[in-house]
């Protein structure tokens, strides 16, 4: 009888605990929680993740538990596909010169329209679905984000393609107030400028990454529709999942002219105070738990060289 009673109160024990992996996943974790405890994480949020429900609502929720994790979330947002449709709807075409988006007058009502009114309050309202956390807000609110109007060179020639901003300043102060009151500040990336007064559009990938080392974050996320940064595409799909910034500053030449603000952002990060850098895979739900608090991770991370590293941390020590 005691053997069967042994048996019986053995099964007890583990249907009680069937909970134990999700103990062990947080247990895995914890490194990393006390590590990035009360540090700043600038995500920027962009890709499949932002028109696909099920990955925005994924993506809503990873932001949150960060800021309940102790963390410091910051997330800055374009609006690539939304902009797209309005500018349909409005009969203006969609012209990319250099990786960037042409962007007429007329175009950058539309864009401040898709950025600000749209994107941003969907996002907002995610986020606030957990609680009265989120505020939105806009690189002109607050100076937050200053530019002047970007001219790329192609073929040796500067081109003009219009309203599109070249960040000149960083005021973080706005930010900063929102985190120290417990709060997500969601960024849409448009500019003022100070020379004519004019509204620029700004690459979000290039924004997420000057308010990044502008904040002295720990890490910059970039959310994008790939596994990372290949190998040898088209040739391997192979990702790299760790390179110093001397490593990535040898392969921009040859990248993908999509991949090369992300990876011009995180490189300018790295150099700029922020200790890594990581591009993710937006398609995968809660990657952005999976890349901070497990072993494995996902994507590329780009991190200082070991130069600058030690120069950074001989300041800190100072």
């Amino acid at each position: 009888m005691s053997n069967a009673s042994d048996a019986s109160s053995a099964n007890n024990v583990t249907r009680k605990h069937t909970a134990l992996p999700k103990a062990q996943i947080l247990i895995e974790a914890l490194p990393w929680l006390t590590r990035h405890n009360g540090k700043i994480v600038v995500i920027k949020f962009g890709g499949n993740a932002m028109v696909n429900e099920e990955l925005k609502a994924a993506f809503a929720q990873d932001v949150v538990f960060l800021r309940h994790a102790g963390l410091k979330p910051v997330v800055v947002h374009g609006g690539g596909p939304q902009i797209n449709a309005q500018l349909d709807l409005h009969g203006l075409e969609s012209e990319f010169k250099a990786g960037l988006r042409v962007t007429t007058p007329e175009a950058m009502d539309v864009v401040r329209m898709v950025l600000a009114g749209q994107v941003q309050r969907e996002l907002v309202g995610l986020l606030n679905q957990h609680g009265p956390l989120a505020v939105g807000m806009t690189g002109e609110d607050a100076h937050t984000i200053t530019a002047t109007k970007h001219q790329p060179e192609i073929d040796g020639e500067l081109v003009d393609i219009g309203r599109v901003g070249e960040i000149t300043a960083i005021d973080t102060g706005a930010i900063e107030a929102l985190l120290a009151d417990g709060r997500i500040p969601v960024v849409s990336s448009i500019a003022r400028s100070q020379d004519d007064g004019h509204v620029y559009n700004v690459n979000a990938d290039t924004a997420a990454a000057a308010l990044a080392a502008a904040l002295g974050a720990e890490t910059l996320m970039v959310l994008t529709d790939v596994e990372g940064l290949y190998e040898d595409w088209p040739n391997s799909d192979e990702v790299i999942s760790r390179l110093t910034a001397r490593e990535l500053e040898k392969l921009l030449p040859e990248l993908a002219s999509g991949m090369v603000p992300k990876m011009e952002g995180c490189l300018h990060a790295v150099r700029n105070g922020v200790n890594t850098a990581r591009v993710i895979d937006g398609r995968v739900q809660h990657s952005i738990l999976l890349e901070i608090f497990t072993d494995e991770g996902i994507g590329t991370m780009v991190v200082p060289d070991e130069d600058d590293r030690n120069n950074r941390n001989k300041g800190d020590a100072a």
